[in-house]
């Protein structure tokens, strides 16, 4: 499969601090001086469109704390050739942007939910905001994106109770709900390998309590979830089977980190700098060749690698 999608982190820095994601390990971010300025995000982002990709998902850390961000979006979506701008976010910040990202060209948003109880959303994420994130989401369905998805990461014994919870949502309201096992990638994250819910556990606990699910088009920008739909409802569940599935062959993207680092896969180590050819003034043509051969060598997926310990999804957004 060709390879047609960015994930494109714009900080390592993040306004919530989850028990899974920020690695143990961290000693402090990336000095400023290291991470691409505004033009040279946007400058990548023009050479990685020529180079092939349609659709770019803004990433972190948390992208909605990157300063400027509304003008940064802007740029990015008036790439000649880009088909779609997307972004993930905690929704800490989202009820204040919705709709000047709306207007400023973002398409899509998903947003990252792992509960809808206050108590444990505060012991997830060691902050008080689940009333933020979910007037977020109510300003993201007002604002009219193309599609609003909730990331869900089910963790047993923390919020695998809410599962039914979590599907009456995409019967409540036109969002995506997106159930995503859970993957240790670093050490803090370890500690949780007995935590994963399966996809088949998730579904089971949506069919008991309403009944089979219904298999629906995955639409535009499906990626490896497998999409769903109660009957009558007005959203749809999806479930991202990142440990007891395999999705390798189907993979379509590659990530840049916040300093220029290219990584052709999840789990590989990055393989190309952008940012010294953005900064010694490469030409256009250098810096679009120079991506197309981070394409050729994209390593394959293996579930195995995610034993390094090595992964911080807080600067690489997943």
């Amino acid at each position: 499969m060709g390879i047609d999608y960015l994930r494109l982190s714009l900080t390592d820095r993040c306004n919530l601090n989850c028990i899974y994601c920020t690695p143990l390990e961290k000693n402090g971010f990336l000095p400023h001086e290291d991470l691409l300025r505004h033009e040279e995000i946007a400058r990548a982002a023009a050479a990685f469109v020529r180079a092939g990709i349609k659709k770019i998902r803004l990433t972190g850390g948390e992208p909605l704390i990157k300063k400027n961000v509304l003008e940064l979006v802007r740029l990015v979506r008036a790439i000649p050739g880009l088909q779609e701008l997307a972004l993930t976010t905690n929704g800490l910040l989202l009820g204040e942007l919705a709709g000047d990202l709306r207007e400023a060209g973002l398409d899509r948003v998903n947003i990252s939910l792992d509960t809808l109880s206050r108590k444990t959303f505060r012991e997830i994420t060691g902050y008080d905001g689940l009333d933020k994130v979910w007037d977020g989401m109510m300003k993201s369905l007002a604002a009219g994106f193309t599609e609003v998805k909730l990331n869900v990461i089910i963790l047993k014994g923390i919020n695998d109770g809410e599962v039914a919870d979590f599907a009456g949502l995409s019967a409540a309201y036109p969002v995506t709900v997106r159930f995503i096992e859970f993957f240790p990638a670093n050490k803090r994250s370890s500690g949780f390998s007995r935590a994963l819910f399966t996809t088949a556990e998730t579904r089971k606990k949506i069919e008991d309590a309403f009944g089979p699910l219904v298999r629906v088009p995955a639409g535009n920008g499906g990626g490896p979830a497998r999409v769903y739909a109660l009957a009558g409802a007005k959203g749809k569940i999806g479930f991202i089977s990142g440990r007891s599935g395999y999705f390798c062959g189907s993979c379509n993207r590659v990530r840049m980190d916040c300093a220029g680092r290219i990584y052709p896969c999840l789990f590989s180590p990055p393989t190309h700098s952008l940012r010294e050819s953005l900064r010694e003034s490469a030409d256009d043509d250098a810096l679009v060749d120079y991506i197309k051969n981070a394409f050729l060598i994209k390593s394959e997926y293996k579930k195995d690698s995610a034993s390094t310990g090595h992964i911080e999804m807080s600067s690489l957004g997943g």
